[in-house]
């Protein structure tokens, strides 16, 4: 693993820089474990666009990824490591015991031919190896964490990223997330040893509008460069400024420091320590003191 940059003989290749792809050792995907993948241009149902700076990139097909981790008690070995156009991350096609196949996303330090396993009982926290939180020491790094049991993986799946274990409380865990941000976890719920692969993924430059257009991204326009029928920003003589003192998105709502998460979740009582630092509510202390009693 590792970064390339190339010589500046284009304006193009003064910043590109690339991986090495050293770490994969196979080419092609497993067919078996392929899915279409529909391009949707950040349109909805509807066809209208309801996410911006979307559309157009490279034909791709999807990898299915085992993010449930459900085949316990039995072991396999890993076979490949191999690129995935869908994620930051790299992938470990894994070969089971009983002959399935599956992708998971690739740890690092995990090479080909090495042991993994997963187990909804206690076994040996080995790099790669899934378990029931409850079960992993303190101090470890995690990643792909469930945050209902059985549920898949959601926290932690891109590349680099990782948790950190801090402590138990009763039928909960309590971890650290990548934003700093402290909650609990239920004790059942799987996640798997070590920090994902290719953390050099946040050096990589595109170096070019080109390059992003590739990963579907279109470009970004600025509002006071539109005219008034597309932004509230756009219009004007020459180049003139916003004229609106309170920066807006093109649907005229708030665009800098405005609140739109949707209110209070029932899971906010789980947030032992917000990502911002601030203190804990009175409804999130008495949901802890309620927590540890249980």
């Amino acid at each position: 693993m590792g970064i390339i940059s190339e010589k500046p003989i284009t304006p193009g290749r003064r910043h590109f820089t690339k991986y090495d792809f050293e770490e994969i050792t196979k080419d092609e995907p497993e067919k078996s474990l392929l899915d279409k993948w529909k391009q949707k241009a950040g349109r909805n149902n509807l066809g209208r666009i309801t996410s911006r700076h979307r559309g157009g990139g490279h034909k791709k097909r999807y990898r299915i990824i085992d993010f449930r981790r459900d085949l316990f008690d039995i072991p396999g070995t890993v076979r490949s490591i191999e690129y995935d156009p869908c994620r930051s991350a790299r992938i470990a096609l894994v070969e089971y015991a009983n002959g399935e196949k599956r992708y998971i996303i690739w740890p690092k330090g995990l090479k080909e031919g090495d042991k993994v396993l997963s187990s909804k009982s206690k076994i040996e926290p080995n790099i790669g190896w899934a378990m029931p939180i409850k079960y992993i020491p303190d101090g470890t790094m995690v990643h792909c964490i469930e945050l209902v049991p059985g549920g898949g993986a959601e926290l932690c799946r891109s590349a680099g990223t990782y948790a950190q274990i801090l402590a138990k409380i009763g039928k909960y865990v309590i971890i650290r997330l990548p934003s700093k941000e402290e909650r609990l976890v239920h004790g059942d719920c799987l996640a798997v040893v070590g920090q994902v692969g290719l953390e050099e993924h946040e050096l990589i430059s595109l170096g070019k509008a080109g390059r992003s257009r590739w990963l579907g991204r279109r470009p970004y326009v600025r509002g006071v460069a539109m005219n008034p029928v597309d932004h509230p920003h756009g219009g004007g003589e020459g180049r003139s400024p916003q004229g609106n003192p309170h920066p807006v998105s093109p649907k005229g709502l708030l665009a800098k420091g405005y609140k739109t998460r949707r209110g209070k979740r029932p899971s906010d009582r789980f947030i032992i320590k917000s990502r911002k630092g601030k203190a804990l509510s009175k409804i999130q202390l008495s949901s802890l003191a309620q927590i540890k009693g249980e």
